[in-house]
């Protein structure tokens, strides 16, 4: 059986809102030409409560996959929340962390459930038959990081006799995020299945556990801004034939990083490199690409970072790239100096307001404001005599209004 594998389509994300649908769409139909069972491990939404007209995509999409003629079928479906089989069309999906709610609440994965538009697997399996193979699908809805043991145990899931049996889930596991000792580790998988699927995690991951496949086939939307996240998207084809699987690409916006670093450079300098990166990052694409500069070093003393004019460089460009400019990672030296003056108590010849200042600064850095805000207006409004009230409605229009 050719089984397509895809994952975490977060219909609904807001700032790529349209990639999302429409990357989904072709990421579904493709598979469901070249794939006898289409299995999705979590995340077919982006929010837990998504709008009216986001789930209106959804069924869209979904509906048109069912009414498909499928020559697998799923044929026995086992579970302990009570849930029913509403269709036998071989789309098998699961809860992913975007769309978990509270213990006993229906979810809008389940929703499409019950509609019959796909079969929840969330803690049930599902059983796939086609020309007499069997293939079994236990899923594992998102769950919280520290309850995925406790869940497991209770759910305590066996493979099926004569069948090929999948676990699918969407969890991290520390193999993948190593940032707890307490998170779940490949080892902690439920033994004897033969192939091993997961959501959550957004590139490409092929693994091994208990000597089988783990395979990750990424999300078909870039979410995250960050290295590592170039890679295209797609789909994963496996076969249950022959244990072996492939990479179905789709057509994907085109997402570049691109890392500049500067030495005591004005703002100046800094514009204009960042100018001459982004027309020959375009002239090199095709489409409308995402393109990430991360500005990195020191600026000259005497600026700040509000005095880079990159919001100009960005809507100058809005037409032809989606840019994000980074410079969070651009350190300024007064501000050091004010910081390693305030650790070796070398303020005394400052007046209280020149020492706030330094404080301030440094607090606005600690807290990752520097950037979004012109320090000096903001101290000043701050450092009025006023109400709360008005203090803090001046200094949310200051922040939201930004550099």
């Amino acid at each position: 059986m050719r089984i397509a594998i895809v994952s975490d389509l977060h219909i609904g994300y807001e700032r790529f809102e349209e990639d999302a649908f429409r990357q989904a769409r072709e990421a579904l139909e493709s598979a469901s030409r070249i794939a006898d069972a289409i299995l999705i491990p979590g995340d077919v939404f982006d929010k837990r409560a998504p709008k009216p007209e986001v789930i209106a995509q959804a069924i869209n999409i979904f509906k048109e996959l069912s009414e498909k003629e499928w020559k697998a079928a799923v044929v026995e479906y086992d579970n302990r929340s009570g849930r029913k089989l509403r269709t036998t069309v071989p789309i098998i999906a699961i809860a992913g962390t975007h769309e978990r709610t509270a213990e006993g609440k229906e979810n809008v994965l389940g929703l499409l459930g019950l509609a019959g538009l796909l079969v929840d697997a969330s803690e049930a399996t599902a059983v796939l038959e086609l020309d007499k193979e069997r293939v079994a699908v236990f899923g594992l809805g998102g769950v919280s990081e520290e309850r995925v043991k406790e869940v497991l145990g209770v759910l305590d899931p066996k493979p099926i006799a004569g069948a090929f049996n999948i676990f699918m889930m969407h969890q991290s596991t520390y193999e993948l995020l190593p940032f707890s000792s307490d998170i779940i580790h490949n080892e902690d998988l439920p033994k004897g299945f033969d192939l091993y699927i997961n959501g959550h995690i957004h590139n490409r991951v092929e693994m091994q556990v208990h000597g089988k496949k783990f395979l990750i086939p990424g999300s078909t939307v870039l979410t995250q801004l960050k290295d590592g996240e170039q890679e295209r998207k797609g789909f994963l084809l496996f076969d249950t034939k022959d244990y072996s699987h492939r990479f179905v690409p789709i057509n994907s916006r085109e997402f570049v990083v691109e890392h500049l670093k500067f030495e005591e450079a004005p703002p100046k300098e800094i514009v204009s490199r960042c100018e001459k990166t982004l027309e020959k990052l375009l002239s090199q694409k095709d489409g409308k690409p995402i393109i990430k500069i991360v500005v990195e070093g020191t600026l000259a003393r005497g600026f700040t970072n509000t005095d880079l004019p990159l919001r100009n460089l960005i809507s100058r460009n809005a037409d032809k790239a989606v840019v994000e400019i980074d410079y969070s990672k651009l350190k300024n030296p007064d501000v050091e100096k004010g910081v390693e003056e305030v650790r070796s108590g070398t303020m005394d010849s400052m007046s209280i307001k020149e020492q706030g200042m330094v404080l301030f600064l440094a607090k606005l850095k600690e807290h990752k404001f520097e950037n979004r805000v012109d320090a000096v207006t903001l101290f000043e409004v701050l450092s009025k005599e006023q109400s709360k009230e008005k203090t803090i409605r001046e200094a949310n229009e200051l922040l939201e209004k930004g550099i």
